[in-house]
């Protein structure tokens, strides 16, 4: 479900109806607007993006719940609380009240940016072509990285991206902020002051960010332990390798046949399908399992819900998709909501094994390391064998440690011999 605008006044009112900044979940006081994807005397159609917002979890588009010309922005950028007005839509020709002005002293129109700084050389003479501020709009960038480009004056256009098709990604502003401008030697310009040998560059926490540091904390105050075991996953890759000759299009990863092998356990072992809730532990009837997804702006968890229920082909198309959506930084509150269970596979960094931090309220987290062959006794011989060591971090107050044993258990015994789930 797409977030929306709200309309205060009912349509006998010969006055614009304002635009509301909406609460996008339990416990949002402000969202910070990042850009507006539409400018002033646009005809807006219902349901069409308006803005982007940036939250503690998400940065995602507001849509417009009516149709309408967007007759004023009140907030062309920042941090607004919520039920803020933030534009006027109406029909054209519509009043606008008097009073109407830009919260928090904002002004409606963009404030001068700063002259433009690029990372390269400047282009020969007849290569220079003047951009407009559509062609900017299509240049290749996540929304972090225009934030960025925007708050310190640099030129996207002059950036290289490194991110996936060319697109441009924060690190690619970061490391334009700090190269030498050229223009400066061209023109016998002094050079900026040298930063003091030892002085620590100071980062302001994001949203995002200062959101993580709050739940971390959190999840350190609660009881917790930690149960290890090893799978042999020569079964679980082959089962991988038919999954993909069968469903290219998707190509179903290890984590996708754990997502699913996971879900599966859950239900066999409902106690530790379960979130704390201070006087009671809610027991789940759907396993909705969250991935750990790495992006520029911060660990994420988006959700696969009912993964019991779904195919492993399934859980790898929606995974793929959850997993592009939080690169982009495009995820939907809801992506977020409902997960009973995370599992956290740093395998792909060469991680042999590691401890992930409980995701309260949930009661579990999986933490899973690099497949890699390892020496096993087998009928009496010492063979190599792909080997995958999990860890189950477990929140005491709801598992006690045989249910977590047990659980675990299942599901190595998934992994080794995947016919089990039947």
């Amino acid at each position: 479900m797409r977030t929306t605008c709200s309309r205060r006044f009912a349509e006998r009112w010969p006055v614009a109806s304002e635009v509301i900044l909406p609460r996008l979940g339990q416990g949002m006081e402000s969202g910070t607007i990042v850009r507006w994807l539409r400018s002033e005397g646009d005809q807006v159609e219902k349901g069409e993006p308006l803005y982007e917002l940036d939250t503690d979890k998400v940065t995602q588009e507001v849509e417009a719940d009516a149709s309408g010309v967007l007759l004023k922005i009140l907030v062309a950028e920042g941090e607004v609380p919520v039920g803020t007005a933030v534009a006027y839509l109406g029909e054209a020709g519509e009043d606008i009240p008097s009073e109407a002005a830009p919260s928090d002293g904002e002004t409606t129109e963009e404030p001068a940016a700063p002259a433009p700084r690029t990372a390269e050389v400047s282009p020969e003479p007849e290569t220079v072509v003047a951009r407009t501020a559509e062609q900017s709009e299509r240049i290749k960038a996540s929304p972090l990285a225009r934030r960025i480009a925007r708050e310190r004056g640099i030129d996207l256009a002059g950036l290289a991206g490194t991110g996936p098709e060319g697109r441009i990604v924060a690190e690619d502003v970061e490391r334009a902020d700090v190269a030498p401008a050229p223009a400066a030697a061209a023109t016998g310009a002094p050079a900026a002051p040298a930063a003091q040998p030892g002085e620590a560059e100071r980062v302001e926490l994001t949203s995002l960010r200062r959101t993580i540091a709050r739940r971390l904390t959190e999840a350190w105050t609660v009881p917790a332990f930690q149960i290890s075991m090893s799978a042999d996953m020569t079964k679980a890759q082959e089962l991988r390798g038919l999954l993909v000759e069968r469903h290219p299009e998707e190509r179903p990863t290890v984590t996708d046949v754990l997502t699913k092998v996971c879900a599966i356990a859950l239900l066999r072992h409902r106690e530790v399908n379960a979130t704390f809730a201070d006087d009671a532990i809610l027991i789940h009837p759907t396993a909705n399992v969250g991935i750990a997804v790495a992006t520029e702006r911060g660990l994420v968890v988006p959700v696969i819900g009912g993964a019991d229920g779904r195919t492993v082909a399934e859980i790898a198309a929606a995974r793929a998709d959850l997993v592009a959506r939080a690169r982009d930084g495009k995820l939907q509150t809801e992506d977020l909501a409902g997960g009973t269970f995370t599992i956290s596979n740093l395998g792909m960094y060469g991680v042999e094994q590691f401890v992930a931090v409980l995701n309260p309220p949930q009661a579990a987290i999986l933490a899973v390391g690099a497949i890699e062959d390892r020496p096993v006794v087998r009928d009496g011989a010492v063979v190599a064998r792909p080997m995958m060591t999990m860890t189950l971090t477990c929140d005491h107050r709801t598992i006690d440690g045989a249910t977590a044993a047990d659980f675990l258990r299942t599901v190595k015994d998934f992994l080794e011999e995947p016919g089990l789930t039947l």
